[in-house]
């Protein structure tokens, strides 16, 4: 059954009224890789949601294009962005179908896991295309523990994430960083408490 996302999470959104689903403190795993980044580098943030991610980026200095299939999140996006004296490029689009129009030195990529294998097939394809030759991709999501827990993230365990499957789909990159862990998520009312995670850093070979 094909779910429309754009309508799922404009209501997620627009439900949380004023205040931000998932809050406005970027994520942690994503600040603590902030060290990786350099000043002047390119950035996509992949379904960026309401944007706490793609401004965290953007106030570290980096030049930051976000996605956003839900045009209630991307509005809340800009409101943010703009409440933080900062710029990034707002794209309304699904991510399955849009093209990023020149690679960039690092995508991120927090909690996508809102489609299930043949999706992820499309989706993981275009990330891996986004990234430059010998740029990072920076990855943290829920691994199928998370369903013991029901603090966050989809249902189905297909959606959920583990180091096997990581390291398939990023074959012959270079793994800087993967492990699963758990950890206590504050963000918002949408991932709150104890959570099951994995963590990904990884470097694109630089001949592809």
């Amino acid at each position: 059954m094909n779910i429309d996302q754009a309508a799922l999470w404009s209501e997620r959104y627009a439900e949380a009224g004023a205040d931000y689903y998932f809050g406005t403190t970027p994520n942690k795993f994503l600040v603590a890789q902030a060290q990786r980044l350099l000043p002047g580098w390119t950035a996509l943030a992949v379904a960026d949601g309401e944007g706490r991610n793609s401004v965290f980026l953007a106030e570290t200095g980096l030049q930051v294009t976000a996605v956003e299939i839900s045009p209630v999140g991307l509005h809340k996006a800009q409101r943010l962005a703009a409440s933080r004296h900062v710029a990034v490029n707002f794209v309304l689009a699904d991510v399955l179908q849009w093209q990023a129009p020149t690679p960039f030195d690092v995508v991120v990529a927090i909690f996508v896991q809102f489609v299930g294998p043949a999706e992820r097939a499309v989706l993981f394809d275009r990330m891996r295309s986004a990234v430059k030759p010998g740029g990072l991709l920076l990855m943290q999501g829920y691994t199928p523990q998370q369903l013991e827990y029901s603090t966050g993230g989809p249902s189905a365990e297909e959606n959920l994430y583990t180091a096997k499957l990581l390291e398939q789909e990023f074959s012959g990159w270079e793994m800087l960083e993967l492990r699963e862990h758990e950890d206590e998520l504050a963000e918002g009312a949408g991932h709150k408490g104890r959570s099951a995670l994995i963590d990904l850093v990884a470097r694109k070979p630089r001949d592809k």
